[in-house]
């Protein structure tokens, strides 16, 4: 990879479960979790009796840094190599998040391997110790005490840690982690316990000949609780134990090593074929990040549920408007996902509390606050539910949410050949749809998914996302054989767009970014669905006009999301490069945003709030509430957030699979 990653991913499993570098070099900064607090892993090598550090900088004053001579990464792996007294030493990190397998993408195993080769041909004495510490499963260091014992399975020594008083599934928060659960490190070496700068930590040791395989692990219980159930995920739904699937993840490392390799190397080339290397470097990077910023459980009757968490942007669980930019990716390789995105929101939308208490007949913003999913919090003074507190009106986004779930369900249901999933919700749909013909002309002053923007009254590209889910609702008609709704809804979604044409055009082809305000722009990201399904709602010449309007528009990181600010969105940057109709015009658009992670000096998990200008990721002020305590205001930014699957979309458009004229 050529992209200079703002920041390296080590073990991406889950919101909770997150490792990462945020420097060039591994022996520059300490690993750190998503969120910036600790996750401090060490790393040392000792080659023919001289130590040197080679994760973290941890002992930096007394133990140097071994020569890193490079990095790179791929969707599944982040490789690090390094030379120094005749040895080169290759640490390669990989969490096989295979999405077309929910038993391994749920495993929740990451793996180290740590090769070694001579390069003066001399032989060497080389072993690796790997320490991990107790932040790895807290909320913040020296919150309780932890308890550390030495495990075996078979030939594998296990490092076991976990705080003393468990908190499973207590509090729910955004800048929150962990505080239940065990970690595993394990390897064929030796395990121990040490404590070191105030911390605790489990270490293993290893001699390295040719190659040594470490894992990290992580056993949280339970993993969500969903409408007052706790629930577990896909490995041990069974009740299987974690130290029998840290020995198989041992055994078939190999094998699962194949599998990713042949998905890496598909996935890059058909991006390339896409849309250039540069995209498909972007792809390489967004991938780990995408799925582990969700959560994959089971529900009481077994159905899948996959859980964002809206990170950095008020830890929000199964956000609509976050779901919506992600399905690219999960609708290339595992629509079920999907559908798994849109099983809280049904049936939160279906509650009591939300269709009487509330008396909303439109789409629910969310189904709780991660990793909580009782019901909708945003809105709710402090984040804290109580009898009698109303959700702000103010907070919702009705035309947004109810749009983004009629397009989710077209969109799995092209993608699957099978509109059954639409079919048992078909009457919870058609009372959104009502809601986009009554409102989605000429949108109120309501938020939409750009809701750091604040509320805008006659918004066009809003406006846009209601036309395409009554465009939706008409491909599910068609599906389910009733032709004559199918014909009517298509009507009423191609007369919408020939009066949003009219109303939104400004003098030089471009739309406005409010129907009442001349001259302004926007990114129509919405309209990219016209163009993937094919369906021809839109006046031919708009998509044309409005993306040759974009070239002037442009800054030296990209096109601004509208003309309210020179900061843009990476997920709508590349469904906005997607209205174009040659690659070469996609990749001139695309390329700004290339630029900006490489140069960007905001070393941070890929954000997607930047500005077009400085590349820096958009700072903003925030409050923290963990279980409605309110903690300072402190400044955060958009990171680690799953939206960034939305980058999938050019590439999903290449494949064809929603193209309904194939």
């Amino acid at each position: 990879m050529q992209l200079r990653a703002p920041a390296y991913p080590l073990i991406t499993i889950d919101p909770y479960f997150s490792v990462w570098s945020q420097a060039d070099r591994l022996t520059d900064a300490p690993t750190v979790h998503w969120t910036n607090q600790p996750n401090t892993i060490c790393g040392t090598v000792t080659v023919d009796g001289k130590p040197y550090r080679i994760i973290g900088n941890l002992h930096a004053d007394s133990i140097p840094a071994m020569k890193q001579t490079r990095v790179d990464c791929s969707a599944f792996s982040t490789t690090y190599v390094f030379e120094e007294g005749g040895v080169r030493l290759t640490l390669l990190f990989t969490s096989p998040l295979l999405l077309t397998d929910l038993h391994l993408l749920t495993r929740p195993v990451s793996y180290l391997e740590i090769k070694r080769e001579s390069i003066d041909g001399k032989r060497h004495s080389v072993s690796v110790k790997i320490a991990v510490s107790e932040e790895i499963c807290m909320n913040r260091r020296g919150d309780d005490e932890v308890d550390c014992e030495i495990l075996s399975e078979g030939a594998l020594s296990m490092a076991k840690m976990g705080r003393r008083h468990q908190r499973v599934l207590e509090r729910h928060g955004d800048d929150h982690r962990i505080e239940w659960g065990y970690f595993y490190l394990t390897s064929k070496g030796e395990g121990s316990v040490y404590e070191d700068s105030d911390m605790t930590f489990v270490a293993t040791e290893v001699d390295v000949k040719n190659s040594e395989l470490i894992t990290f692990a992580y056993d949280d219980l339970y993993c969500l609780e969903y409408f007052h159930a706790k629930l577990k995920t896909v490995w041990n739904k069974d009740g299987a134990s974690i130290t029998d699937e840290i020995a198989c993840a041992h055994a078939d490392y190999k094998a699962t090593m194949k599998r990713c390799a042949a998905l890496a190397d598909a996935m890059f080339s058909d991006a390339v074929r896409a849309g250039g290397e540069k995209y498909a470097e972007l792809l390489e990077l967004a991938y780990r990040q995408t799925i582990a910023a969700h959560k994959v459980a089971l529900d009481e009757n077994g159905e899948v549920l996959f859980v964002s968490k809206e990170c950095f942007s008020n830890g929000c669980a199964a956000t609509v408007d976050v779901s919506y930019p992600s399905i690219p990716l999960f609708l290339l390789y595992n629509p079920e996902l999907v559908k798994g995105m849109m099983r809280p929101i049904y049936r939160y939308a279906l509650s009591d509390e939300w269709t009487k208490t509330y008396g909303y007949d439109f789409a629910p913003h969310d189904a709780g606050r991660y990793p909580i999913l009782n019901g909708q919090m945003y809105g709710c003074p402090g984040h804290v539910r109580q009898d009698g507190v109303r959700l702000l009106y103010e907070k919702q986004m009705p035309v947004e949410e109810c749009g983004n779930m009629l397009i989710m369900e077209a969109a799995v249901a092209v993608a699957t050949q099978d509109a059954s999933f639409a079919k048992e919700h078909l009457d919870t749909l058609e009372t959104w749809v009502q809601y986009l013909i009554d409102n989605g002309r000429d949108p109120a002053n309501q938020l939409c998914t750009d809701d750091f923007a604040g509320h805008l009254a006659h918004n066009c590209n809003l406006s846009l996302k209601a036309i395409m889910g009554i465009a939706s609702l008409a491909i599910l008609y068609g599906m389910l054989g009733r032709r004559a709704d199918q014909k009517k809804y298509l009507k009423l979604a191609r007369s919408m767009a020939a009066d949003w044409a009219k109303r939104a055009a400004n003098d030089d082809g471009s739309y406005r970014l409010a129907f009442d305000v001349e001259g302004s722009f926007s990114m129509k990201y919405n309209m990219v669905w016209d163009k993937l399904f094919g369906l021809d709602i839109m006046p031919r010449g708009v998509m044309e006009t409005e993306f040759a309007s974009y070239r002037k528009r442009m800054d030296p990181y990209g096109m601004p999301l509208d003309n309210r600010q020179h900061y843009t969105k990476s997920d709508w940057t590349a469904w906005t490069a997607t209205l174009a109709e040659r690659r070469e015009d996609f990749e001139a658009f695309i390329a700004p945003m290339w630029n900006a992670f490489h140069y960007s000096p905001s070393r941070v998990p890929m954000t997607d709030w930047y500005w077009t200008v400085t590349s820096e990721h958009k700072a903003y002020v925030s409050r923290t509430y963990v279980t409605g305590e309110e903690n300072a205001p402190s400044e955060k930014s958009f990171r680690n957030r799953t939206v960034q699957g939305g980058l999938y979309i050019k590439l999903l458009e290449y494949r064809g699979i929603l193209n309904l004229k194939k």
